[in-house]
């Protein structure tokens, strides 16, 4: 917590520091960094960039190589430097620079610049427009540099990334290389795009400071010209016209206080990159600055695996994608392959799919048997039923759910799908995360529950025409009674009437009273599977009316206008919680919707919360904190009438 809070006081006090001090690059706070790292035949050569005022005790310095102490020696940098430095000025020199004499002010930073900058550092100069130009070459030649800067002169356009990549290459590919850039506007190219500037800075580890010039009221370009500067572990520099040249004069100063420290590598030191660390002692304390650095070439007989072929003797290379093909091809054949060695085997039809047959149900439920023309299919379906009849608790919660869906598929059936959907679900996330084992987990979880969601979204369905319609059965059932019908033929008469899916479930009561169950108890097994507490009620009434007596078609006329009146006190709260469902349904979904998506375009930016031990507290913690949201959320838009 200590280091997050250091670190949230450094940056306050660098924003300060901008906001105070705009022309200023370095503050009394400023922490020294390595700004180059190379290895000679001589041992280790680093470049310290350190604060303009910090009076460093040379004599004093030392280093550590991972941990190794080191001989070291330091000296400031100066003409006879060993290390070649060069530094690119990219210049803006489009049509808006002439506005409020900022190109004037920006040719007299420039040339501020070159005199300030250290002798022996080489200077070379991009002017970009609509065309991108190396207007001079690097060198130590200032009065060469003079001139091209005096000769510049404005032109139409803005092609500040190509600008920028043509100074990135002109810095070229040894020693310390910066890009000093001056833009007072956002690219107007077409071709080049940020990311490809952005890691054409990476890959050449290119230091990269910006000054902004009167960008304030020009929040996009500001944001490009920040992520240049972070590409390129550099600064954003705000500036006004009048305070050019003291920004430009504070870059030539970070370069000439700039410390040279050798020291040879530790015996029997073989790493390719390390860690390097240098002290600097100072009157006012120690400074210290660290990266992380390649030290020296791979050794000898060793191979670049990102070079050399994985079989130097075999031509053929596979593409990268043909992994993620193999893993589909091999999920798909172990499932077939566990579909053909289950053996086949005719399951006898239960009473419910008998019942399900005289109701209308399929050719299959009355005996016709296909396993002739599908034996993979009635095999797997004789496999997920033998797995049901060892778990009958579990075929009977399938068959209630399918039953309140209104779904013709069996148990059985519909078991083999949810392991279908289990397994494709999964193999569809691995390989849409590239291989990520957390983003398929995330998949397989998602297909787990998808099934139960969607039989739950047709049984809600499928329970509200229920309950909707019931008002207008019982009124006319009421009516039938009320001519001389028994309640049987009451019923018949509701199946060929009324409206689904109360027909077919008024059809399966005549059914399976003809078998023998009363009607009384079929009526109970219709609010059991639609789980109705309305049609409980009516149900209730019959059975009272049964054993004391008295006027049916009285009774459910009554019950028939109170479910119309508590209808339409429903419909109303449904209005009125409208607004508060959806917007828990999205406060719901948005977190997690989100962190799938990083997760899968991005996902580095988010490995920290599976591998840190604080990331997992925060991934732990957020879930536990979503999951009281949305429980308090749910409790307070459901409103029970």
């Amino acid at each position: 917590m200590r280091r997050y809070l250091l670190a949230v006081l450094a940056a306050l006090a660098a924003i300060v520091v901008v906001v105070l001090a705009p022309s200023t690059a370095w503050g009394a706070d400023d922490e020294p960094s390595i700004a180059h790292v190379e290895t000679t035949d001589d041992g280790l050569r680093v470049l310290v960039s350190v604060p303009p005022d910090a009076d460093v005790d040379l004599g004093g310095v030392t280093g550590t190589l991972d941990g190794d102490k080191l001989s070291t020696t330091a000296t400031s940098t100066g003409t006879d430097a060993t290390v070649q430095r060069t530094t690119v000025l990219a210049m803006d020199t489009s049509d808006s620079m002439a506005r409020n004499g900022r190109f004037e002010a920006a040719k007299d930073a420039a040339l501020t610049f070159l005199e300030s900058v250290p002798a022996d550092v080489e200077v070379g100069i991009v002017t970009f427009d609509g065309e991108v130009s190396t207007a001079l070459e690097p060198t130590t030649d200032r009065a060469a540099a003079e001139t091209v800067v005096a000769g510049l002169e404005l032109s139409k356009g803005t092609l500040l990334y190509d600008g920028i990549l043509a100074a990135v290459d002109l810095a070229g590919e040894s020693g310390q290389r910066s890009v000093l850039v001056l833009s007072d506007g956002a690219d107007t190219g077409k071709v080049t795009s940020i990311s490809d500037v952005t890691s054409s800075i990476e890959a050449t580890a290119t230091l990269v400071d910006v000054v902004s010039l009167d960008q304030e009221n020009n929040p996009r370009a500001s944001a490009a010209l920040s992520d240049l500067a972070a590409s390129g572990q550099g600064e954003v520099i705000e500036s006004t016209g009048d305070a050019l040249a003291d920004a430009f004069a504070a870059e030539a100063e970070g370069l000439a206080a700039q410390i040279l420290v050798t020291a040879p590598l530790p015996t029997g030191f073989d790493a390719e990159e390390a860690t390097v660390t240098i002290t600097l002692p100072t009157a006012s304390g120690e400074l210290v600055a660290s990266a992380f650095a390649k030290i020296q070439d791979a050794p000898d007989g060793a191979t670049d695996q990102s070079t050399e072929p994985i079989n130097p003797d075999d031509g053929l290379r596979l593409p990268e994608w043909a992994l993620y093909v193999g893993i589909l091809v091999f999920g798909i054949g172990l499932v077939t392959a566990a579909v053909l060695l289950v053996p086949g085997k005719k399951q006898p039809m239960t009473i419910a799919e008998r019942v399900a047959a005289h109701t209308g149900g399929s050719a299959d439920a009355m005996g016709d048997d296909k396993s002739g023309s599908e034996p993979m299919l009635d095999q797997a379906k004789a496999a997920a039923a033998g797995v049901l009849d060892r778990n009958k608790g579990l075929e009977d919660k399938l068959a209630m759910r399918l039953a309140a869906a209104g779904s013709a598929y069996k148990p059985s059936e519909w078991l083999l799908l949810h392991v279908g959907v289990v397994v494709g679900s999964g193999i569809f996330g691995f390989l849409l995360g590239g291989g990520n084992i957390v983003v398929g987990i995330l998949f397989l979880i998602v297909g787990f529950f998808l099934p139960r969601v969607y039989l739950s979204f047709l049984a809600s369905r499928r329970r509200k025409a229920f309950n909707s319609a019931l008002p207008d059965t019982l009124q006319l059932l009421s009516g039938s009674l009320s001519a001389g019908l028994s309640l049987a033929q009451s019923v018949d008469t509701i199946t060929r009437e009324g409206q689904e899916p109360i027909a077919s479930e008024f059809k399966r009561v005549l059914v399976e009273n003809r078998i023998g169950v009363s009607i009384e108890d079929a009526f109970e097994g219709v609010a059991q599977r639609f789980n109705s507490k309305d049609f409980a009620w009516v149900v209730m009434a019959i059975r009272i009316q049964r054993e004391v007596g008295g006027n049916l078609a009285e009774l459910l006329t009554t019950v028939a206008a109170t479910m119309r009146e508590r209808e339409y006190l429903r419909r109303q709260v449904n209005a009125l919680a409208a607004e508060g469902k959806l917007s828990a349904l999205i406060l719901s979904i948005m977190p997690p919707a989100v962190f799938v998506f990083v997760l899968i375009t991005n996902g580095e930016y988010v490995e920290p919360l599976f591998t840190e031990a604080i990331g997992i507290a925060i991934l732990t913690g957020a879930g536990l904190w979503l999951g009281v949201g949305v429980f308090w959320m749910s409790r307070m838009v459901k409103v029970e009438v």
